[in-house]
């Protein structure tokens, strides 16, 4: 996996000024992100969060998600192309395999 700390500061720069701080002894950081006006969003990222590249890229939807809101923007229509472009990442289950469909007739 890529560098976690870089992976979140490209996510967001250069539209915020990106803060990441150690908060604690477990390895959870502080995420700010600021612009001209202040402080837009404070998150705090769990390691677990920060070394699992799943968990790392739905917390950075969800921060977008948040100041998104912040900023006025439509709820559903962010939620819709989060779960479009989840969708189309996720990989066929194996057990689907590339059996032939069931048809029936009667």
């Amino acid at each position: 996996m890529d560098n976690p700390f870089k992976i979140i500061t490209d996510a967001f720069q250069p539209e915020y000024r990106v803060n990441l701080s150690i908060q604690g002894l477990d390895g959870t950081i502080m995420l700010t992100l600021s612009n001209a006006q202040g402080v837009v969003a404070k998150r705090l990222i769990s390691a677990q969060q920060r070394n699992d590249p799943k968990r790392l890229a739905r917390l950075i939807d969800s921060v977008r998600f948040g100041i998104a809101i912040e900023q006025g923007s439509s709820a559903v229509e962010l939620l819709t192309a989060m779960t479009e472009r989840d969708r189309t990442m996720r990989p066929r289950p194996q057990w689907l395999g590339e059996q032939p469909s069931l048809a029936v007739g009667i």
